[in-house]
């Protein structure tokens, strides 16, 4: 399957998921599969300046990233449509509910690390891609939290992916300036 074919399968799939619970994008009246796609657009430029590097792959796990967090889909169900790798990838993306909300980043990822490569991209890609202009209801505490986040996923997955670590490095420093 081509590159172009994984991605449109994956977006309809993933766009009718967030769809399904009415999900746009926090502060915005977008649907959210411009975040999907927008984290997918990350992925598929670090491709061209990654070497080894699984784009399939990354390129489905950018677009499902946040489907077990977000909407009803099941893992397995992810796994039947997917695959176990993609699955698995997708729910080392995934926060854990059953833990403390101080608890949820670091949990998550330590189990990204212990994925390949291009699950550390989609988290730098995501991040990344988050790091636009807050949402007008984020207070300061809120914001200037959310960017210490950044710096700590920065670090903790370095070596995941220099292109991506240098672009997140670039938005950390432009962000709420």
């Amino acid at each position: 399957m081509t590159l172009q074919d994984i991605y449109q399968k994956t977006i309809k799939f993933a766009a009718q998921k967030h769809t399904d619970k009415n999900q746009t994008i926090p502060g915005s009246n977008l649907p959210y599969v411009v975040h999907l796609s927008n984290v997918a657009m990350e992925i598929l430029i670090a491709i061209e300046k990654s070497e080894n590097f699984d784009g399939k792959f990354a390129v489905q796990v950018a677009l499902l990233h946040d489907t077990l967090e977000d909407t009803d889909i099941t893992f397995k169900e992810l796994e039947n449509e997917f695959g176990k790798p993609v699955a698995d990838a997708v729910l080392a993306l995934t926060k854990n509910s059953d833990l403390e909300k101080d608890q949820k980043m670091m949990d998550s990822l330590q189990r990204i690390k212990q994925q390949p490569k291009e699950v550390w991209a989609v988290k730098l890609a995501d991040r990344i891609t988050n790091l636009q202009r807050p949402p007008h209801f984020w207070t300061a505490e809120k914001i200037k939290k959310y960017k210490e986040e950044a710096i700590i996923i920065l670090e903790e997955l370095r070596g995941g992916n220099e292109y991506l670590e240098d672009r997140l490095k670039k938005k950390i420093q432009e962000y709420n300036n």
